[in-house]
């Protein structure tokens, strides 16, 4: 319910890119149908409600936002992203959590390319992966050492 393209359908659904003012440059190359622009810019606008109102009516503001979506929610559906499943794997059997490093970020600012790698007790190496933001970069690395972890415990 808070990943970027969620809040990108709720930033469609308000109509939320009407409001936005943006440069030349990002007007020219559709900014305003960005997902990340979008999602920003209602993560802003809650900010900005919680700073201008108080807390009971920014959570009123967000549950209005939010019904529609809450109301389809089905438990089943739910699914941990890598990282939260690699965390909790290895806090579940006292081992100390994973550490992220972004090792370089090439490319232009519209389309660039983490590499980062993770360290986990469990093994000696350092694992790399890579991605078009920090957090995907992070999730695909993560998702390399769960590989690993399941493979090491096969072996075993």
């Amino acid at each position: 319910m808070v990943k970027g393209e969620k809040l990108a359908v709720i930033s469609r659904e308000i109509q939320l890119s009407n409001e936005i003012r943006l440069g030349t440059g990002e007007l020219k190359s559709g900014g305003w149908r960005r997902d990340s622009i979008l999602a920003n810019t209602l993560e802003a606008l809650i900010g900005a409600i919680y700073l201008d109102s108080n807390i009971d009516l920014c959570r009123e503001f967000i549950l209005n936002l939010y019904k529609s979506h809450l109301d389809k929610i089905e438990t089943s559906d739910i699914k941990k992203d890598a990282k939260t499943q690699l965390q909790e794997y290895l806090q579940s059997r006292k081992e100390n959590v994973p550490v992220y490093e972004v090792i370089s970020e090439v490319g232009s600012s519209h389309e660039p390319e983490f590499t980062v790698s993770c360290k986990v007790d469990l093994f000696d190496e350092v694992i790399l992966a890579k991605g078009k933001s920090k957090r995907k970069a992070e999730q695909a690395v993560a998702k390399k050492v769960i590989a690993m972890l399941s493979s090491n415990e096969l072996k075993n």
